[in-house]
């Protein structure tokens, strides 16, 4: 914010950071791509404020934000990316989250449907499920169905009709289907992850093969996002018999490692940081896991780009 910047803007500022912060988030699976979004929001309303400023200014900034997130969805997959993407992690839990004001509505206006709370929404697994929607199918999803914006609020907000709202959200529905069928409370994860974690992590520092097969399942997969910054498997190892031989791999190559445990995303993940890592090694790195209906682990994804861990910080 510049010294230049009207009473009013300044006050929408700091209401609507966070807001705003989560939404993009939701939108772009990247906390660093969300603060970036969120300056890019108010540097448009001081360059070219709504006509009224005495009216509220979330929606306005709402509708400014979520258009910014979905061009930079759209030019997001147009760019080569250097092995698999996944979210960044952030250190959030139910009572992390920034809450979401419902719109203010008219008496009449229709029902929202949500489906999604805000913990749900910054789950994981809620965001690589939304990998598969396009832009637009995706900015409708998280209007409608996370921040609970009737069909006409989310027309106005991506200046679409109301036709093609309900058509795009219909088919973002049905693309989350396979992820609708499988999905379950995140605090009802929360203890069965933390346990397969430390059988993990024990399993880990043991070298301990028995134990690690005990604790994955049969087609474990792990993803690994270096972003090219660091050398990271660039495509995912999959089957119990290499993740073992993968994991111990690593463990070998990095046995002065600190492991901590921590939250991300609402569930418990691990905080690996390396002392003087080696050529390409990442000095940090941050360990989660999705369990199998058996509680077992089903994938693990490790996040070593430093762009993807600038909303985290070190822990002495």
């Amino acid at each position: 914010m510049t010294s230049a910047t009207s009473p009013a803007l300044a006050e929408a500022f700091r209401a609507n950071e966070g807001f705003l912060r989560g939404l993009l988030y939701r939108l772009t699976g990247s906390a660093a791509d969300a603060d970036d979004l969120v300056q890019e929001t108010f540097v448009r309303a001081i360059e070219r404020p709504p006509p009224r400023q005495d009216a509220p200014w979330r929606p306005w900034l709402a509708r400014v934000a979520v258009n910014l997130g979905r061009d930079h969805l759209r030019l997001r997959r147009r760019r080569r990316y250097v092995g698999p993407w996944l979210p960044s992690p952030i250190e959030a839990d139910a009572s992390g989250v920034p809450e979401f004001d419902p719109p203010a509505r008219e008496q009449g206006d229709a029902d929202p449907e949500t489906r999604y709370d805000r913990l749900e929404s910054i789950s994981y697994a809620f965001l690589l499920a939304l990998e598969a929607l396009t832009p637009q199918q995706r900015a409708v999803l998280v209007l409608r169905d996370v921040l609970d914006y009737s069909v006409r609020e989310t027309a106005e907000a991506l200046e679409i009709s109301e036709a093609n709202v309900k058509t795009t959200h219909h088919r973002a529905r049905r693309a989350m289907e396979a992820y609708d069928r499988g999905r379950r409370p995140v605090s009802a994860l929360a203890e069965p992850t933390r346990r397969a974690l430390e059988r993990l992590v024990a399993s880990l520092a043991a070298e301990a093969p028995a134990g690690l097969e005990a604790v994955l399942a049969e087609g474990v997969r792990v993803v690994s996002d270096g972003g090219g910054e660091f050398t990271a498997a660039r495509v995912p190892v999959v089957g119990r018999e290499k993740v073992v031989r993968f994991l111990l791999g690593l463990r070998r190559t990095r046995p002065d490692a600190r492991v901590i445990p921590r939250s991300f995303n609402g569930l418990p993940g691990l905080w690996i940081e390396v002392d003087d890592p080696a050529a390409g090694q990442a000095p940090r790195i941050v360990w989660r896991a999705e369990l199998d209906a058996e509680g077992r682990i089903g994938e693990i994804h490790a996040v070593l780009a430093s762009r993807k861990l600038s909303a985290l910080k070190a822990r002495g």
